[in-house]
């Protein structure tokens, strides 16, 4: 090993070790070339210890049961008790060795790679120097590239009170040994969604605070109404337009005080903007109309544990980017190349890129770098650019989210001449098969100038699956011509695409 005061030359440095750079690391290093691979926590990133693994697995835990509850009707009786304690066995034995990352680092270290433990930031262009956990430093100098995949954090927001509170992001949720008898979710994205329903099913009372007026506000106003209403149904109370001003925890509870956002003065709580779905059930307007007068006013709310799921923010103030000559911009993201290249041979790929804080854009990332690398290294054939406009995502509630490319909103916004068709799933065959659980719908928004599709939404069971055929209709720009004359499987779900292409207008 290198003196601590003398860089060491070696041919690539990668600077955090999540999915996309830990395939870059080691797709390199099996490659023959001297790769030092850098991670401060645990070599896999966020996704398969605090993120996509565990969460689906609580995910999946909670959707059996709820198939399990649609058993009348469809096959009989039944009776079901939820075990929390289940699924939090699978999180740790099966999916994360109880938070140890001893067999991904051996994974990366026996294709010839070098894992350095600590947190590492740029010195210049192509060094890297890294502060080892009992303080010495270790600097590399990279002959081909240094690549940066610094991934993002939660977002804690400095509310008054919070701090030195036990409050869970998702990290602490998904290590969770027991369902909370109550919970108070901050927050109304992906995370939120998925981990209030996941522990509803588990017997928690759930409570989300939204600083809005719609769930999962990225995406289309109709998944956002149907999933309000699915919530609504399963008990998930929904308090729109509100802040936190201030949080409190004593003798094993939390105490979060609300007011009305500035902008939705007088705002209530489950009346948003799905409140005619809601109205039809009689327990949410029971609880409704007791509540309304007490939110109007800033209620305090009081759980056994306090969710804070209000976003992610990219880990880049550490990475020194100006030490290597590169500009850091107050808002947005960085800019790169179509090979992710901040400045020659420093590559940036992952969530700080700003195309999708998703593991499947960080592996994509990744395996354009890789290909830019070992091209300019060996003549190896490149593996295309970075192309944004068919960004699949998937938020895995019950009924499942899909979406592919632009929603409607962004797709007028950007200028577009659009169409949009619509069907619901249910009125499909294999809907009207599935019965219980069926709730859901096809949405594609068209450019019809080109006659493609921009954008597509599939919602209802295997709504991710489903998204498959639509993600290569947009990715390929398949003419809507073309995908109106396909043969499509009878009864499956898909068959529902059609219906909504005939809805085009």
């Amino acid at each position: 090993m290198a003196a601590a005061n003398k860089p060491e030359t070696v041919d690539v440095v990668v600077l955090g070790m999540g999915p996309g750079g830990e395939s870059v690391a080691g797709e390199l290093a099996a490659a023959g070339l001297s790769v030092v691979g850098v991670e401060a926590r645990l070599v896999g990133g966020e996704c398969p210890y605090y993120g996509c693994i565990p969460s689906k697995m609580m995910i999946r835990g909670g959707n059996v049961v709820a198939e399990a509850l649609r058993i009348p009707g469809l096959a009989g009786t039944v009776e079901v008790t939820p075990d929390f304690t289940t699924v939090a066995g699978r999180i740790r034995s099966e999916a994360t060795d109880n938070w140890d990352d001893t067999v991904a680092a051996k994974r990366f270290t026996d294709k010839g790679g070098r894992l350095v433990r600590g947190t590492g930031r740029l010195t210049g262009p192509r060094e890297v120097t890294v502060s080892m956990p009992d303080g010495g430093p270790l600097t590399f100098r990279a002959r081909l590239a240094v690549v940066l995949n610094p991934g993002s954090n939660p977002v804690v927001p400095d509310v008054p009170g919070l701090a030195g509170t036990p409050f869970w992001t998702n990290r602490e949720a998904v290590q969770a040994q027991t369902a909370p008898k109550s919970l108070i979710v901050w927050g109304g994205g992906p995370i939120a969604v998925e981990l209030a329903q996941a522990f509803t099913r588990f017997g928690t009372k759930v409570t989300m605070v939204l600083r809005g007026s719609q769930l999962i506000s990225k995406e289309e106003p109709e998944s956002a109404e149907l999933l309000a209403a699915v919530f609504r149904s399963e008990g998930i109370k929904i308090l729109w337009n509100k802040e936190v001003t201030s949080v409190s925890h004593s003798r094993g509870r939390f105490r979060v005080h609300l007011e009305n956002s500035e902008s939705e003065p007088g705002a209530g709580t489950d009346s948003g903007p799905d409140s005619a779905s809601a109205a039809a059930s009689a327990t949410t307007s029971a609880s409704t109309s007791t509540s309304t007068a007490a939110a109007a006013a800033g209620p305090r709310l009081s759980a056994e544990q306090f969710l804070v799921a209000t976003g992610r923010a990219p880990a880049l103030a550490e990475l020194g980017l100006p030490k290597a000559g590169i500009k850091v911009k107050k808002k947005g993201a960085p800019t790169v190349d179509e090979h992710l290249q901040l400045a020659d041979g420093l590559y940036l790929i992952g969530d700080a890129v700003g195309a999708g804080a998703f593991t499947h854009m960080s592996m994509h990332q990744g395996n354009i770098v890789t290909g830019h690398i070992l091209a300019r290294h060996s003549g190896a054939p490149e593996r295309g650019v970075a192309d944004n406009h068919a960004v699949p995502r998937v938020t895995f509630t019950d009924p499942e989210i899909g979406v592919v490319g632009m929603t409607e909103k962004q797709a007028r916004d950007a200028g577009l001449s659009v169409r949009t068709g619509f069907t619901a799933l249910g009125d499909s065959t294999r809907g009207w098969i599935h019965k219980s659980g069926n709730q859901g719908f096809i949405k594609v928004v068209e450019d019809a100038d080109s006659g493609v599709l921009v954008g597509a939404t599939s919602m209802g069971p295997m709504g991710g699956e489903v998204l498959s055929m639509l993600a290569l209709a947009v990715h390929a720009r398949i003419p809507v011509a073309t995908l109106q004359s396909m043969i499509y499987a009878y009864p499956t779900f898909h068959r529902a695409i059609p219906e909504a292409l005939r809805a085009l207008k």
